[in-house]
């Protein structure tokens, strides 16, 4: 057990989906894993494995924002040994071409600040994804007749942002999407040498100001998930 995980040695799996909704969380382990088994409820925070097409697969809600997430990547990489994480959220489209429904691999993050940056001080590191897991997650998505968007996100670190002047220089710069985990995950992938994914659902668009309507969003999502674990087994 850590601080935040109650799991016991040998509950989490290698390879573990990271939904920032400890209900989602629940949602996707009892729609897709086989035996799916709760293994950790500290805080709230649900967690679940069981196993996808024979392989052990655990789905770990992260809490929203870099500081949240951090907490559990980093008990789950130096704790539980975790070899494979991707995240698995919704985003905001930032670029005309991005469209509701629409799913988003995402290439690389970009973002002002990070829990890592005390680490990185002066350093802009450019925090991107395991090539061989977005490389699976495209060929995933297109199997199922999916076109995904591959490219740049950024993870912010605020959800009501006053900074539209910002906004308008993230679409200028070819920004698919924005979101609030992505670059923190692909930072401490980088640092203890393991893979790591960010698959996005575009849930609401900052640009057309469309949303989501939440009975349309399992389905979406659904299609995410499956490209998730795919790419992981494929």
């Amino acid at each position: 057990m850590t601080v935040h995980i109650g799991a016991e040695p040998g509950d989490i799996a290698q390879t573990v989906l990271l939904p920032g909704d400890p209900y989602r969380a629940k949602w996707a382990a009892e729609t897709f894993l086989k035996d799916a088994r709760l293994v950790n409820e500290v805080r709230g925070m649900l967690g679940f494995t069981g196993t996808y097409k024979g392989n052990a697969v655990t789905i770990q809600g992260s809490g929203m924002g870099m500081p949240s997430l951090s907490i559990y990547v980093n008990e789950l990489i130096k704790d539980f040994d975790v070899n494979t994480l991707i995240r698995i959220g919704s985003c905001g489209g930032m670029q005309e071409k991005v469209k509701i429904r629409d799913v988003i691999v995402a290439m690389t993050s970009t973002t002002l600040s990070t829990p890592s940056s005390g680490i990185l001080k002066e350093l802009n590191f450019a925090p991107s994804a395991d090539w061989s897991l977005l490389r699976a997650a495209v060929d995933a998505a297109e199997a199922k007749g999916i076109t995904p968007h591959v490219g740049g996100i950024y993870s912010s670190d605020v959800f009501y942002d006053e900074r539209p002047d910002l906004n308008e220089q993230m679409v200028r710069h070819g920004i698919l999407g924005v979101e609030m985990e992505a670059a923190e995950l692909y930072t401490l992938a980088a640092r203890y040498g393991k893979r790591a994914l960010a698959v996005l659902t575009v849930s609401d668009h900052l640009i057309t100001g469309e949303a989501l309507p939440s009975g349309d969003r399992e389905r979406s999502f659904g299609d995410m998930v499956e490209i998730a674990l795919a790419a992981a087994f494929p």
